[in-house]
């Protein structure tokens, strides 16, 4: 089944556990450096615009109340106490000082001092509306002039009952911020990325013994396990067994060698079960045949021989044969199991199931068989003989658990040179769901499948195990899909070299 597609937002999110380390451990970096450079850029603001608070209130608004002068005047010596202070005080301000006198709301003078002198500045509406605003509460407070931009402005009310407003530039406090926040970025910026590599580097090398674990689960998961000799991977050698990493390769290697142990137990039952179903069965063939030969004999006797005589020694006879077939069957699975390989040679398997829905047709005329075969005869690799048993069991199987009147269609397809599908389809009652699952396992009594239609006779069981094994020793695969009113068996044989 293959997965849901990943939206835009899913494929940046980290999936493997080194991907989220690795960004959990920038993240929090990152929110670090922000939180560093913050409080520095803010302090720094706080404290730079401290320092010009302090200045505005040192000098008070002694600039503006110079403006009340004319701006060329200078006087080496006055008597006027008042006149000299301010011309001192007007001359000592730092350059970009501003100044501004409000007289009844109205801008009535406004200046900036340059180098050894002032120059007279012109302030639109705006700007005589954010001054009105400043309050007189003996605190600076923020503005920004059209013309000047962002000012730190102090505001008193002179003798005249105008309103003083003094300024420093933040131009300088701006820029200096400004040089801060780039270079804490471009520092935090390539301590991120250094700290990205490193650390991914360092996450990769930390989980390297999970990483060998997840290799050896995943070559666990290729291996057939189903039966056999199986060999698991050696210990994973995960490093420190202190460490997480090492406790679950430790784990990993305990479960495996309780796997390992079960594997190895179940091989020798199964070798001695094997062994066994083979011996019985070469043990029993003798003596089977002896029974079938001596009511063969006794049948034949020229002498009368009673009605109920005659009947018991047909019924051994008949179970004789029964019991010699089903010793073959046992035979040839145990053979199977044991690996022994078939013939190969070509098989023309379009003659194949002619032949074997010919026989079909004879052992059963109440069912309607059909063929669907192609035009060219199909040829494939494998041995003939239990071709034609796959065949004839799957065909036996239809006949034997389907009412008379059910349709059996044998199609035959040629899907590439060497290769081909061969499937049995009937038209009967379906396969029961509990049956499903273990249809081809050995002794599962096929004649369940439509009770009433088989005979208690139909067979042990081993029909369709064998056709399976057979199948599976020719490298295919025996499927089956049923519901009722179909029923369908699907043989795919691979194409197998001579």
């Amino acid at each position: 089944m293959n997965p849901a597609p990943r939206s835009g937002l899913d494929r940046l999110r980290p999936r493997t556990l080194r991907a989220k380390l690795t960004w959990g451990l920038v993240a929090l970096l990152a929110l670090s450096c922000a939180t560093v450079g913050l409080t520095s850029v803010f302090a720094l603001r706080s404290y730079l615009t401290r320092q010009i608070d302090h200045q505005l209130a040192d000098s008070g608004c002694l600039f503006p109340s110079s403006l009340q002068q004319p701006a060329d005047t200078e006087q080496e010596s006055v008597a006027d106490d008042d006149h000299a202070d301010t011309e001192a005080d007007t001359r000592g301000q730092a350059i970009g000082t501003f100044g501004a006198r409000l007289t009844d709301a109205k801008i009535s003078e406004a200046a900036v001092v340059q180098p050894d002198r002032r120059t007279a500045v012109t302030l639109d509406a705006a700007d005589e509306a954010t001054l009105n605003a400043v309050p007189t509460d003996g605190s600076a407070h923020t503005v920004t002039f059209s013309a000047l931009g962002d000012y730190r402005v102090y505001a008193c009310v002179g003798k005249d009952d105008d309103v003083l407003v003094s300024g420093l530039p933040l131009a300088s406090l701006q820029e200096t911020v400004h040089r801060l926040t780039i270079v804490s970025s471009v520092v935090f910026g390539g301590a991120l990325v250094i700290t990205g590599v490193t650390g991914a580097l360092w996450v990769r090398r930390s989980l390297r013994p999970l990483r060998r674990v997840t290799d050896t689960a995943a070559a666990v998961a290729t291996l057939n396990l189903d039966s056999g000799a199986v060999t698991l991977p050696g210990p994973t050698s995960a490093g420190d067994p202190h460490s997480e990493a090492g406790q679950v390769a430790a784990a990993l290697d305990r479960m495996l060698g309780h796997v390992q142990e079960a594997l190895a137990k179940r091989h020798t039952s199964e070798e001695r079960l094997r062994s066994f179903a083979a011996d019985a069965s070469h043990e029993l063939r003798t003596p089977v045949a002896s029974i079938r030969g001596h009511a063969e004999l006794a049948l034949r006797h020229p002498g009368p021989v009673p009605d109920k005589v005659e009947r018991a020694l047909d019924r051994v006879a008949a179970e004789a044969a029964r019991m010699s077939a089903m010793v073959d069957d046992l035979l040839l699975l145990a053979r199977l199991d044991a690996g022994r390989p078939l013939q190969r040679e070509p098989v023309d398997v379009t003659r194949l199931v002619i032949d074997c829905t010919d026989d079909a047709r004879a052992a059963s005329p109440g069912h309607s068989w059909a063929l669907d075969l192609p035009e060219t005869p199909v040829t494939v690799t494998g041995d003939s003989h239990r071709l034609a048993q796959v065949l004839t069991n799957l065909l036996a199987n239809a006949r034997l658990h389907t009412p008379a009147g059910t349709l059996v269609t044998v199609r035959l397809e040629q899907r590439e040179p060497g290769q081909c599908l061969l499937s049995v389809t009937d038209n009967g009652p379906g396969i029961p769901p509990e049956l499903r699952q273990t249809l081809f396992e050995r002794f599962t009594r096929a004649d369940r499948r439509h009770p009433g239609t088989g005979t208690g006779s139909a067979g042990a069981g081993l029909g369709l195990s064998i056709a399976a094994a057979v199948v599976a020793a020719h490298e295919g695969t025996l499927t089956f899909e049923s519901k009722p009113g179909s029923t369908v068996f699907s043989v795919l044989l691979p194409e197998i070299p001579l």
